[in-house]
């Protein structure tokens, strides 16, 4: 368990302190996933440009003259079919980092929206409800986790 949620020691419950690390682990993912995606993305971009670069330098200058000798100077390389086979393939990775990457995100604001609606029921104590704006606030702070509101 996280070192600043251990601390919570008269703020909350043990039940209240494992799902707020249940939130933040859930944070951490989506985190990880959304890193993934983005310099995935960034790369699959590069590799299709200098690959459309590569292409045009090769290809369509050279052989601009007739569309025959264009496929044919494209088929007779095997560099064009392995650069197309690397560039559809970081392209299917950026999709599927995309799809865990919103599954991610789905996953932590459950989690989070569900901590916000049971706040009455995690926080029942009087002295644990007046300290509420404590964990809340350490949470923005620490993890960047907003348990204020519903909206992202």
């Amino acid at each position: 368990m996280e070192t600043p949620i251990k601390m919570l020691d008269d703020k909350t419950d043990e039940t209240t302190k494992q799902m707020l690390q249940s939130v933040v682990k859930r944070k951490r993912k989506f985190d990880r996933f959304k890193f993934r995606h983005l310099i995935v993305m960034w790369l699959t971009i590069c590799f299709a440009f200098l690959y459309l670069l590569y292409l045009y330098e090769s290809v369509l200058q050279p052989y601009s003259y007739s569309f025959a000798s264009m496929f044919s100077a494209f088929v007779s390389n095997s560099v064009n079919f392995y650069c197309l086979v690397f560039v559809f393939g970081t392209y299917g990775l950026m999709n599927l980092l995309r799809e865990k990457r919103e599954k991610a995100e789905k996953e932590f604001h459950a989690l989070r929206c569900e901590i916000i609606d049971k706040s009455k029921d995690l926080w029942k104590k009087e002295q644990e409800w007046k300290s509420r704006h404590l964990v809340f606030e350490m949470m923005k702070k620490n993890y960047d986790i907003n348990l204020y509101h519903e909206n992202k």
